[in-house]
């Protein structure tokens, strides 16, 4: 097996190198592979491993499990040290932020799964209370239908960041991942880790319930991003279990608490365009838009044919406008000489 793990890495450093040696390969490869969907995982939690080896590739390790499986994996001694698990953390704050969400980008793209990454949905089922005002209140993810002591798993690698009971919550668990993304998971009857703990997806972080501000048992269910809310359904098909996208491509509109998740919002290619294919695309929208204006301007044009007895003051009162106007448009001074049959603008 050892042998297998050394070829399966040398193949994945030369796919990553040849991807270095030529910028657009790479640019299409990763996108295409940010555009697949990635399936619930099955993967129990606490399944017996007997070893774990080292990749020669920092941060990387192999875990081998008893049932003659394996995984790469990421380095969770290492992952702790990135900055996205060490700037604003909080074991407190819900919202360690404090920002707002005017203040990101218009759009950005986020991993949310990548080939050492693993994905498991909370709950294949139905959401019963979806994301937007409620009741004249604002509710900031999902409810899923969840029975008390049903365990509950993380939705992805991460690390917890909060553990602790919190009113309207009730026993909430935050889940920071590499992403940037923090997953919210409350209502818990029972809270199985601690703010600090490294868990893979598939771990069980707690046991449903209804504790907190809850009208029965159910997992309330959020996704944020520096501490704005938006809908988990841009993240995952609920009823399927799906994950929609490796990658997620966020548009700034996604934060507004009335915005739902909306299946047909955009023709895929859109989503999913390179950012240099965006670029390309907004200057030839540039060039049209002027085009148009021009076109427009030019439509809106209107001349005058000098006659014999013409003032400016005279086509400026006919044409309802103003000497200098008249002087502005076509380049001349209130005291040039008319000249019969002249064409000048008037607007």
């Amino acid at each position: 097996m050892r042998k297998t793990l050394c070829i399966l890495l040398a193949a994945l450093c030369g796919l990553s190198l040849s991807a270095q040696e030529n910028d657009r390969e790479a640019d299409s490869l990763r996108y295409a592979y940010g555009r697949q969907q990635v399936k619930n995982s099955t993967r129990q939690s606490g399944t017996a491993y007997a070893d774990t080896l080292d990749t020669g590739s920092p941060g990387v390790k192999v875990v081998l499990y008893n049932n003659g499986t394996y995984r790469f994996v990421k380095d969770p001694a290492r992952m702790a040290q990135e900055k996205v698990f060490t700037e604003n953390w909080d074991t407190h704050a819900v919202d360690p932020y404090r920002e707002n969400p005017d203040k990101l980008p218009e759009r950005f793209s986020l991993w949310i799964v990548d080939t050492l990454d693993s994905y498991v949905c909370p709950n294949v089922t139905r959401p019963r209370s979806k994301f937007g005002y409620r009741h004249g209140r604002r509710h900031q993810g999902i409810d899923l239908p969840y029975p008390t002591g049903t365990p509950v798993p993380a939705a992805f690698d991460g690390k917890v960041r909060i553990s602790r009971y919190v009113a309207g919550y009730g026993n909430l668990v935050v889940i920071r991942h590499a992403s940037g993304i923090e997953t919210f998971y409350g209502h818990l009857s029972e809270r199985k880790v601690e703010a600090g703990d490294w868990v893979s997806a598939g771990d069980i972080i707690g046991l449903g319930g209804s504790t907190g501000r809850s009208s029965g048992p159910h997992l309330h269910f959020e996704t944020r991003y520096r501490g704005a809310a938006f809908d988990p359904a841009w993240l995952i098909d609920f009823e399927s279990g799906t994950l929609r996208h490796r990658l997620l491509k966020v548009r700034s509109w996604y934060f507004n608490p009335n915005q739902r998740y909306i299946q047909d919002v955009d023709d895929e290619d859109e989503i999913f365009r390179t950012d240099e294919e965006d670029r390309l695309l907004a200057e030839e929208q540039a060039k049209k838009d002027a085009a148009a204006r021009a076109a427009a301007e030019a439509a809106a044009m209107r001349y005058h044919t000098i006659r014999s007895g013409d003032t400016l003051s005279g086509i400026a009162r006919k044409y309802h406008t103003s000497v200098n106007e008249l002087c502005r448009l076509n380049g001349i001074k209130t005291t040039t000489v008319l000249q019969v049959g002249r064409r000048i603008r008037v607007h």
